[in-house]
């Protein structure tokens, strides 16, 4: 650090709040050395940016939600910045392409996960995350960069990309092979720059028209005497694939037909392109909203969920010798079509690989089963804390007559007894929806005398039947639905909603909601420097004494533990 950087920038500092840049360095040191991206940047040719330096500027980037222009003049006249860089005065920074070759090298070579992973090893040695304790984990969707096209926008958008590539790779080849003129009145302007006709009629003689066009070029580019190198440019890549998912066509001795593919027709949303530019992107459904992009899976730690003793009703002490703060643990990101179920498993093995494994995890229904739940306990040692989805035969939906739970099973006898004493006469394992199921049946002459048996079956003649899971996964399936009528259960579930307090920060701070990058991977990467950006915010308030993350307690919640007391 120079002498004359760190003289300046404290006494200017000491006149008001003290900055983060700041606070960051005397805290953690250089908590991004250059040797740990010694694989991604060689030692031969001319030195650059220290990759350390730029990995810190980069997260403290996300913690003011700036662009790389903007990021670039902070570091050239912020003094904080000089100070936690260890710069001189004088320097004059770097520009702001520097930032995007340092995000892209760091893709490259897999180091997505690398400035995550030092925080949380410096963390760890202080002793403010470990294994063990309780963590909670939540997602929310991603907008990707990219507009939201509907099938004909899509469709006239990734002809149009596809032939500004080819003007740009192999301009001559492209004169010959296509009506240039004709063609680029109807692909000059971009989609969104123009209306599609009103008429129903109109809108698909032009989807036809793309389709047509979009198979004569392909044609044109696979023909013996076009360069083999034209079918392998990524946007010629993109059409072919894009054409195969929304059209068909037929050769006949009449000549080739052209349709658009039904939607009953189009490949499920996990394969479906839905952007020409970011191929990773995917459609996505939650709760009756859609949306075009990704997803993100966010974990953190939530020991200490109670800010008040419940006996005294007196606030917990605060800042360095108080609780420590909610930190961000993993970072997962996905497409949008992945769901939380399909997550469990991964992100505790991201815990397990940086030995932060929580003795309890809350989640929400989403990412529960009794698999899951067997698992995870089985496999990481983690009781997931959770709903369940309830019974969901029409007497429990109903909330009349006998469900499942009104029946004794007897596993060792393979037996079910009915509530007025009756037993089944068939056991049989099964397999349903593609799981594992055992299925009981009662006999349909003890069942259709049996004085309440429009409270037990809708079935006219034959007798009571009842789908189980597998032993250990029925049990732990009725406990957990057991557990969740419990007030004092619900009460300690109330944990996991602290997750959408992180959300919402990491939304309304680094902007986490929409992507700044194309691609899954460089959408990743910004998701792991939100993380760090956001854990650095809520250190530096804990440092001070005033701790950000913590959920307020309501006056009236005060006043409950008040009179409790």
């Amino acid at each position: 650090m120079p002498e004359l950087t760190a003289q300046v920038a404290r006494a200017v500092a000491a006149r008001g709040p003290y900055p983060l840049a700041m606070q960051v360095r005397d805290e953690l040191g250089e908590l991004f050395a250059d040797a740990e991206f010694a694989e991604a940047f060689g030692s031969r040719g001319r030195p650059g940016w220290s990759p350390g330096q730029l990995a810190l500027v980069t997260v403290l980037q996300f913690a003011e939600n700036l662009t790389d222009r903007a990021a670039a003049h902070r570091v050239r006249y912020g003094m904080d910045l000089k100070y936690a860089l260890g710069l001189e005065l004088d320097d004059p920074g770097f520009d702001a392409s520097v930032l995007c070759e340092f995000r892209t090298r760091l893709v490259e070579h897999g180091m997505e996960e690398k400035v995550l992973d030092l925080l949380l090893t410096a963390l760890k040695d202080r002793g403010l995350v470990k294994a063990g304790g309780r963590q909670r984990t939540d997602s929310t969707r991603v907008l990707a960069a990219v507009r939201d096209l509907n099938r004909l926008e899509l469709a006239g958008e990734t002809l149009r990309a596809t032939l500004e590539a080819l003007a740009c790779a192999a301009p001559d080849w492209l004169a010959g092979a296509v009506s240039v003129r004709e063609w680029a009145d109807r692909y000059g302007p971009r989609t969104h720059s123009w209306h599609p006709p009103a008429s129903t009629s109109k809108r698909e003689e032009m989807a036809l028209v793309y389709g047509r066009d979009g198979f004569a070029l392909l044609e044109a580019v696979h023909a013996p005497d076009a360069p083999s190198w034209l079918r392998e440019l990524p946007a010629v890549q993109v059409l072919r694939t894009m054409w195969v998912q929304n059209y068909h066509r037929t050769v006949s001795e009449a000549g080739a037909e052209v349709k658009r593919r039904e939607s009953k027709d189009l490949p499920p949303g996990r394969l479906r392109l839905a952007s020409p530019y970011d191929t990773d992107a995917r459609y996505g459904l939650k709760q009756g909203s859609w949306w075009t992009g990704y997803k993100i899976h966010i974990s953190e730690s939530c020991d200490h969920a109670d800010d008040l003793d419940a006996a005294t009703g007196q606030a917990t002490p605060l800042g360095a010798d108080g609780p420590p703060p909610r930190l961000i643990t993993s970072i997962a990101t996905t497409d949008a079509t992945v769901t939380d179920a399909e997550m469990t498993e991964p992100v505790h093995h991201m815990l397990a690989a940086r030995d932060l494994l929580p003795a309890e995890h809350f989640l929400d229904s989403g990412y529960a089963s009794a698999e899951l739940i067997v698992g995870m306990k089985k496999n990481f040692g983690v009781t997931l804390v959770t709903q369940v989805l309830m019974n969901s035969s029409p007497q429990a939906r109903a909330g009349a007559g006998f469900d499942r739970t009104a029946f004794t099973i007897d596993w060792d006898k393979r037996q079910a007894t009915c509530p007025r004493g009756d037993t089944s006469t068939w056991w049989s394992p099964a397999t349903l929806r593609g799981t594992k199921a055992i299925v009981i049946k009662f006999d349909k002459e003890t069942c259709r005398p049996c004085p309440v048996r429009d409270q037990c079956t809708r079935s006219k003649t034959g007798g009571r039947t009842l789908s189980l899971q597998p032993r250990e996964l029925q049990e732990v399936l009725d406990h957990a639905r057991l557990q969740q009528d419990d007030e004092q259960w619900r009460a300690r579930y109330g944990t996991r909603a602290g997750i959408e307090g992180t959300i919402h920060q990491a939304v309304a701070v680094t902007g986490m909601r929409r992507a700044r990058y194309l691609g899954l991977q460089k959408t990743h990467l910004e998701h792991v420097f939100s993380a760090v950006a956001l854990n650095l915010i809520r250190l530096d308030a804990w440092w001070n004494g005033h701790p950000l993350d913590r959920t307020r307690v309501s006056h009236l919640a005060r006043l409950d533990l008040s009179l409790a007391a």
